[in-house]
């Protein structure tokens, strides 16, 4: 696959690093070319990059580079049970001839023949361009962007974010228009892959039936990632990504799954699926899984400019209240022991917002946090408990955190619902007038659904929500973001048509973030 040509966009700025540290620099699972075993001139049934290459996990001095050997990525990979030999290496250019760093890395069977290159010692803010080799076989050139130095004046920063692409729902024509738009990153908010077994009706179906095993979990990951507007996207920008339910169950909480398993088998479940999610995403060696579990949790800074908190809500969760479902509150959804994040994760977040010391303070996480009554009629209140609706006590904690220690400018970026919402986060949404303590914006899915029959009854509500500036429920599409120093707008782009390889995209609505104005006005 062809990338387009990206040579405009880099920066004079970045200076060529002519092997700073050391042709074979590499941290995490990368080793030097005096350790590799003779396993380099491997042959292959097929094409071995046939899932692309990926960039993520941002620093100012380093980048982390993806990609799997794959040639046969349906059914199971299709490499031997070997180690093979991976090389690596990142330009100045599209052309791959300024090289500033290169390197080996192995490609282990126990990692489904996956690469996670965190190569250090680049310059921040800069456009790079990386390629893997293995034998004769080379990867397709994927580019990059490092973040800005710590404390850093930046002028603007631009980013999207993305969530829920079900595969069988319809073509991620989104994808292909976001590799056009001028961005420095993008946020993947989850549901990267549904768990799903296939379902008629739709464009295109799942390979398998409902997945369980680790060899379930990896061919439903390379089913997705063999679209090729998703692996253009992979290949244009740096990803930060985090997953929600769909990477393994259906609104699973901490070891509960959905449906009626054994814990010992939904706990073999959970570490398959996320050493599936491991092995397919552009992560370090930090979020390498440890059994069924593993920390996603993160944090990535952009100079003085912004400051990202990426959350797991999945992970470390407590069951969810009142039986789950669309429902009025019983007395568990206020239970002060409840939490979406686990007690470590939450002050570990309120932590780092009482330190940070940049203009947009970002909370990347997964479901609503603010309020929604869905019921229009007075006569009860109807809330979706498997959000922050159904963890008050949990939401009260961070909502009171943000009044009482005023974090410059909170921002939370959501995904879930497949629709696209804008809310002014109040301390008590009960009282219109109380204050606002930050913005909400939701994104809509790449390609999952949200019910046609509910966006009426959403539209009524609207009024009994008065905190909720924005609601559409019929497109889907992507959140385009651009960030100043002054302030925050945030484009929500949507296609005319999943369905259609060739559909367009316009910009449903705009909202701006005035500097020191919570709360969100349309433009």
């Amino acid at each position: 696959m062809e990338l387009r040509n990206y040579a405009h966009l880099l920066s004079n700025r970045c200076r060529r690093r002519s092997f700073l540290l050391g042709a074979g620099f590499l941290t995490g699972l990368a080793v030097t070319s005096q350790g590799l075993p003779a396993l380099a001139k491997s042959r292959f049934s097929d094409y071995p990059f046939s899932l692309g290459v990926a960039s993520g996990d941002p620093l100012p001095d380093g980048i982390v580079l993806w990609t799997r050997l794959a040639p046969a990525p349906l059914f199971g990979g299709g490499m031997p049970l070997r180690n093979v030999v991976v090389r690596w290496q990142i330009a100045l250019d599209e052309n791959m001839r300024k090289v500033v760093q290169r390197g080996k890395t192995l490609a282990t069977p126990e990692l489904a023949h996956s690469v996670h290159v965190d190569v250090r010692g680049l310059e921040p803010e800069c456009w790079y361009w990386y390629q893997f080799k293995v034998g004769n076989e080379v990867s397709p050139i994927g580019r990059t962007r490092t973040a800005s130095a710590f404390h850093s004046y930046i002028k603007q920063l631009n980013f999207a974010f993305v969530s829920c692409q079900d595969w069988q729902n319809g073509y991620y024509t989104a994808y292909r228009h976001l590799i056009d738009e001028d961005l420095d990153l993008v946020v993947h908010l989850g549901d990267y892959i549904y768990e799903y077994g296939p379902q008629s009706g739709g464009p295109r179906q799942h390979n398998s039936p409902e997945i369980v095993t680790l060899t379930d979990y990896r061919n439903r990951h390379a089913l997705y990632k063999t679209d090729v507007n998703l692996q253009a996207a992979h290949a244009a920008f740096p990803w930060i990504v985090t997953w929600d339910d769909h990477e393994v169950d259906n609104n699973y909480a901490n070891l509960i799954p959905e449906d009626d398993q054994s814990q010992q088998a939904f706990v073999a479940r959970r570490a398959n699926a996320y050493q599936a999610y491991y092995e397919h995403m552009p992560l370090r060696q930090s979020s390498l899984p440890n059994g069924a579990n593993t920390q996603l949790y993160r944090r990535f800074t952009y100079g003085d400019l912004a400051e990202f908190s990426v959350l797991d809500t999945r992970q470390y969760r407590t069951d969810q209240p009142c039986d789950d479902g669309l429902k009025p509150r019983c007395v568990q959804a206020f239970d002060v022991n409840a939490t979406m994040t686990g007690a470590e994760q939450e002050q570990w977040l309120f932590k780092g917002l009482d330190k940070s010391r940049s203009c947009w303070n970002v909370i990347a996480q997964q479901t609503m946090l603010a309020e929604y009554d869905f019921n229009a009629s007075p006569d009860a209140e109807v809330f979706n408990m498997d959000q922050w609706d159904g963890y008050v006590a949990a939401r009260n904690r961070l909502l009171s955190f943000l009044n009482q220690r005023q974090p410059s400018n909170p921002v939370v970026i959501t995904g879930d619902i497949h629709s696209s919402w804008v809310h002014d986060l109040k301390l008590d949404f009960s009282q219109p007038t109380s204050a606002t303590v930050g913005t909400e914006f939701v994104g809509t899915s790449i390609t999952s659904d949200f019910p046609s029959p509910f966006i009426a009854p959403v539209q009524a509500a609207l009024s009994d929500n008065p905190h909720t500036k924005f609601f559409d429920g019929a497109f889907r599409g992507y959140v385009r973001c651009n960030l100043t120093p002054e302030r925050w707008q945030s484009d929500y782009r949507a296609v005319s048509s999943i369905t259609d390889f060739n559909a367009s995209i316009s910009t449903l609505a705009s909202f701006v973030v005035q500097n020191g104005q919570p709360g969100a006005h349309r433009t």
